[in-house]
């Protein structure tokens, strides 16, 4: 497989099981969010991207530490699932978005989350990607990236979509952590 999985594809597995991944059902998800949290908490976000909040679990999370925060997925079915877990926040948007065919507008963004999601795309949607986080990440801002690291059918490995990703703006930025735990990574990058 070498294109990107499209809305139909998320849009199915949402429709057939609520929490298709387990994310708000397994201590594995718990334990990774509760990490993914530890590594942003230093500080507080100005404008935060989430691409693929799927249902809101992590995002729910996210919200605190952000002034304002954009929550994108694919799938219309999980936005609903998040809309209906979330409620209303203050500073929080939530839009259906195929990115990153598809990017939120001109804005610049001090943290972007790709949990779980880059995986999912093909060669030039990673291209794209980088692309993007290039050009709309503020200095001193930051990307964090946490992926499964075991097999999988979509178009990329977790390790291969990092590197791939990293590839494409290891010029403009430094790595903060890439740390190897059982059954995932986190990378955590800062914006020179």
């Amino acid at each position: 497989m070498t294109g990107s999985l499209d809305a139909a594809y998320f849009d199915g597995i949402f429709a057939s099981d609520d929490d298709p991944w387990g994310l708000a059902s397994s201590a594995y998800e718990a334990a990774k969010f509760d990490h993914t949290l530890r590594a942003l908490s230093d500080r507080r976000y100005d404008r935060a991207l989430e691409i693929g909040c799927a249902h809101g679990i992590l995002t729910k999370r996210l919200v605190s530490l952000c002034d304002t925060l954009l929550a994108v997925d694919i799938s219309a079915h999980a936005l609903a699932k998040a809309r209906e877990r979330m409620g209303d926040h203050r500073g929080l948007m939530l839009r259906q978005m195929a990115f990153p065919r598809q990017t939120p507008d001109d804005a610049a963004f001090d943290l972007v989350v790709l949990s779980e999601v880059a995986y999912y795309w093909g060669g030039v949607d990673l291209e794209r990607a980088g692309a993007w986080l290039r050009s709309h990440i503020v200095a001193g801002g930051r990307v964090i990236l946490v992926h499964y690291t075991g097999e999988t059918d979509y178009p990329q490995s977790g390790d291969e979509a990092v590197e791939k990703l990293w590839a494409g703006v290891a010029d403009d930025f430094s790595v903060e952590r890439a740390e190897q735990c059982t059954g995932y990574r986190l990378d955590l990058w800062k914006r020179r």
